[in-house]
């Protein structure tokens, strides 16, 4: 049995990811005043969250055995 971290990894990123983009949603414009306007919670949680899913997707796409 090999060590794959993708998958713990995958689920970590797209947790902390989906927190961000319901807290970008959910919070208050005014405290982006410093960060230009932008929601920075918001873009950082897409960003985690895609980065999570393509981590969840190669670990448990399936995978020819090598050839031996």
């Amino acid at each position: 049995m090999r060590l794959d971290l993708r998958l713990p990894i995958g689920l970590m990123f797209s947790l902390f990811g989906a927190i961000l983009v319901v807290y970008g949603f959910v919070s208050n414009r005014a405290i982006y005043a410093r960060s230009l306007g932008i929601n920075v919670n918001l873009w950082w949680g897409l960003v985690l969250l895609v980065f999570g899913l393509v981590m969840l997707w190669f670990a448990v796409r399936k995978t020819a055995p090598p050839a031996v």
